[in-house]
């Protein structure tokens, strides 16, 4: 974790998918750097409890709550927003990162797997961004806690551009993000608004333990990272914490890679 120095004083963060993995260090660092944040989690409450506690324990560190919310049900994405601002006032981050994967070869693959994912991935993210892009217009600009009127930072993956065989729905989500988060940007940045995507390469989660936790399958993800180490939750939390500050101010509508090089296609090292 890094060292704090204040930079979210005084915002409140909205983390969805917080209870875990890459989400819980992202709250960890927004609260950190004396956010307040908010916990959202679908199923496991004790796992959210034990986030906020950690923030709510550390001297540094902002208020935190916890809300119960599927990001792909639009009523109750406007019930986090409106529990939200009637505790903390108001909303400065949104981090949409809550995701699922539901993996089958596409021929085999069922609608139920495509439109979950893209359900989840896709238009979880949009109705958070909705809901983020009304609460600021609403509130206007906070010139003392920030240069932006708001900020909103979408969860992607490497794989907004390189294709995942067996993973389909998984990477046609990432993909669209990519038009979405650019979209807002383009309507969205005169209004001083900031929509931004960082991109995670292989990260240690649960989601991939499996993989990583096994030496042949740690040394497979290492041949595709030319950096040569396996990512951790935390140094997407890092980066997090600095697209959501004002030392980020002029970057918009772009996607930050945190992938040790994946994208880089080290296969193609020694000429394909």
């Amino acid at each position: 974790m890094q060292k704090p120095n204040k930079r979210l004083e005084n915002q409140t963060c909205i983390v969805t998918g917080a209870s875990s993995g890459i989400g819980k260090a992202v709250a960890k660092a927004l609260g950190t750097e004396g956010a307040n944040i908010v916990v959202n989690y679908l199923s496991d409450a004790a796992e959210a409890e034990e986030v906020a506690d950690w923030i709510e324990g550390q001297s540094d560190c902002g208020k935190a709550i916890v809300v119960q919310c599927d990001v792909s049900k639009e009523g109750e994405v406007q019930a986090l927003f409106k529990k939200t601002i009637s505790h903390f006032g108001t909303v400065d981050v949104c981090v949409a990162n809550a995701g699922i994967q539901m993996d089958h070869p596409l021929h085999e693959m069922p609608l139920e797997a495509w439109q979950k994912v893209l359900d989840v991935n896709v238009t979880g993210q949009f109705l958070c961004a909705r809901e983020a892009i009304n609460e600021f217009l609403r509130r206007g600009m906070r010139k003392d806690v920030s240069k932006s009127l708001g900020k909103i930072i979408h969860m992607s993956s490497v794989h907004e551009i390189i294709p995942w065989a067996g993973h389909a729905n998984y990477a046609a989500a990432k993909g669209a993000l990519t038009m979405l988060m650019q979209s807002i940007c383009q309507e969205y940045g005169p209004k001083k608004i900031r929509c931004n995507s960082i991109a995670p390469g292989a990260v240690k989660t649960d989601i991939n333990k499996a993989v990583w936790s096994n030496e042949e399958g740690a040394e497979g993800m290492l041949k595709l990272i030319p950096y040569k180490r396996i990512g951790i939750p935390e140094d997407i939390g890092s980066v997090a914490s600095w697209l959501a500050s004002d030392e980020s101010e002029y970057i918009n509508g772009t996607t930050v890679f945190v992938d040790g090089g994946m994208t880089c296609y080290p296969g193609f090292a020694t000429n394909g």
